[in-house]
């Protein structure tokens, strides 16, 4: 059995139950909570400490709230356990590669505020990202101080899935995020995403933790600054774990159909009421979609922003297909190539 400081950061049957063949006096079971390049950070039943990244990542990269096991004698990894929630985004370039961002979150904190920074449709992607790794989505409207209507944009935002929980709060108000206390208790993992300057850094500091560095807004636009340069682990004196994250100026989603399905489900089910098989959706009379958005049952923005990244998953499928059938050409040329060497060696 797992000792109270495993469970408290993270540790359930889940994890344990990857452990039934491996003799447990011989290793030692720790938590990634922070890749520095050269080191990896982790929390084990003693304590943080920090191994070379190439006796981590023996069986496979690793990330932030990575489950490994290591051999007690080298603290070499022996084994990553399997993840029970991964997100990600679609890496910079035209690869369509993913970039992980934090593995193993129960809670996903989506930070957005109350200025310029709102945005539904940029809510909506990293909404998408969580509910295609299985994790629940909270949205938190922080600097509520600087808006006139916050609860405006609280409905608003509640509208975008069905039980969605949003909190508003001004994050320099540590008593205010008291409210988020439900999803950081003992064994809890929480992340918080969101674009640079929303308040992130202010809201981990409000959670306890620790004195993370926080940037001023910039008054001409509301835009901030980014305060975390890496994503990290940090105990929380609620009991559970939070991982910070560097913000982002633009998230593009990774492969994530059915998160994007889950998100736009109402938008989803009125598509195939359309009696046009083949409708672009696009104004044409008799068209469900067209006569839903005139009604006001479906809002045209949302059913711009499901047409977006419904492209961009289509997009990012064809490329991917395109690089797969090029690995297989690649290596169907190099064992060719081998086998004609093969046969060549024989003949002489």
């Amino acid at each position: 059995m797992t000792t109270p400081a495993l469970r408290a950061i993270g540790w359930n049957s889940f994890f344990e139950d990857q452990l039934a063949s491996i003799d447990r006096s011989s290793v030692i079971i720790a938590r990634v909570s922070a890749h520095h390049g050269s080191e990896v950070a982790l929390y084990g039943e003693t304590g943080e400490f920090r191994v070379p990244v190439q006796n981590a990542e023996t069986d496979g990269k690793v990330a932030v709230g990575d489950w490994l096991v290591l051999n007690a004698t080298d603290r070499r990894a022996v084994r990553r356990l399997e993840r029970r929630t991964l997100l990600s985004r679609k890496a910079a370039g035209e690869e369509a590669k993913p970039q992980i961002l934090v593995a193993n979150v129960d809670t996903v904190f989506i930070v957005s505020a109350c200025n310029e920074n709102f945005n539904l449709s940029g809510i909506e992607r990293y909404l998408a990202m969580t509910l295609q790794a299985g994790a629940v989505p909270v949205v938190v409207l922080t600097k509520a101080d600087l808006c006139d209507d916050a609860a405006t944009l609280v409905e608003q935002a509640r509208q975008l899935h069905p039980q969605l929980c949003v909190e508003v709060m001004d994050a320099r108000r540590p008593e205010e995020a008291g409210v988020l206390s439900t999803w950081c208790g003992p064994g809890q993992s929480v992340a918080l995403l969101g674009s640079s300057g929303v308040g992130k850094s202010t809201l981990a500091n409000a959670l306890g933790a620790g004195e993370l560095t926080t940037g001023r807004i910039r008054e001409k636009d509301g835009k901030g600054r980014h305060t975390t340069t890496w994503r990290s682990l940090h105990l929380l004196p609620t009991g559970g774990v939070l991982v910070d994250n560097p913000g982002v100026r633009e998230f593009q989603l990774p492969a994530c159909e059915d998160g994007v399905e889950d998100l736009f489900e109402d938008v989803v089910d009125i598509i195939a009421e359309c009696r046009f098989s083949n409708c672009a959706h696009d104004g044409v009379p008799g068209c469900a979609v067209t006569a839903a958005i005139e009604s006001g049952a479906l809002d045209e923005r949302r059913f711009a922003n499901y047409r977006k990244l419904r492209d961009e998953q289509s997009r990012h499928a064809r490329i991917l297909a395109d690089r797969r059938e090029r690995e297989r050409k690649a290596s169907g040329t190099y064992k060719a190539a081998i086998a004609r060497k093969r046969r060549r060696r024989e003949e002489s």
